[in-house]
């Protein structure tokens, strides 16, 4: 068995697989309504969604906030749950337009209280919170979607039950720049959806073998 830090995983993910490019789109405002409309559900039913939307709006965030409910629910209906999801892109373009759409202006203001009040949104949980924080507003954090629970787990990291349990045990990315801590979640969610399926499927990558050593954060 032999040891890895988190910084040698993502290298060794990084040699192995390449850059992944990842969150797919073309602005910040794309990344928003994707990062809620992928809620249950898949890429492809997305890509229908924003396709309907750009479509309409050309993504600037003025005309996205101008959408009623109705006319955006049509919009998002391949995506599923279109009334919550409606309802959650509606009050979080609500809320940047109070800042005139300004997301450095909005780091400013909330500094370290941004991750609590995108919390208080609507449809805005622990995992949507920390995609926009790393994508849209470029925090360094750690995702700890489910494709990086069963990876962790499999790479023998105990006490892992739920998001928030990993992100505990995750320490902070302080060594990381923000294009790779950007870059670490691309790699980690591409590399379980043809890995972390089951046992049989981790045992033929090339992680089989490794054991991943993480310092708990103070």
């Amino acid at each position: 068995m032999r040891d890895l830090t988190l910084g040698q995983l993502y290298n060794k993910m990084l040699d192995e697989m390449g850059p992944q490019g990842w969150w797919p789109a073309e602005s910040k405002v794309e990344i928003i309504l994707g990062a809620i409309l992928v809620q249950n559900t898949n890429w492809k039913n997305v890509e229908k969604s924003l396709t309907n939307i750009k479509a309409i709006t050309e993504f600037a965030p003025e005309k996205v906030s101008e959408l009623n409910k109705e006319y955006l629910m049509s919009l998002i209906l391949p995506s599923g749950f279109y009334q919550n999801k409606s309802k959650a892109i509606i009050e979080i373009f609500q809320w940047l337009k109070k800042y005139r759409f300004d997301l450095k202006r909005m780091k400013e203001i909330y500094g370290e209280q941004l991750h609590s009040q995108l919390l208080l949104l609507h449809g805005i949980g622990e995992e949507t919170a920390d995609v926009l924080l790393l994508y849209v507003f470029d925090e360094k954090v750690f995702i700890a979607d489910k494709y990086t629970q069963k990876l962790f787990t499999f790479l023998q990291v105990e006490g892992i039950k739920n998001y928030s349990s990993l992100k505990k045990l995750v320490p902070e990315l302080s060594h990381f720049t923000l294009n790779q801590a950007q870059e670490f979640h691309g790699l980690l969610d591409e590399f379980g959806k043809v890995y972390v399926k089951n046992q049989a499927t981790f045992t033929a990558s090339f992680l089989a073998g490794y054991r991943l050593i993480l310092t708990n954060r103070k």
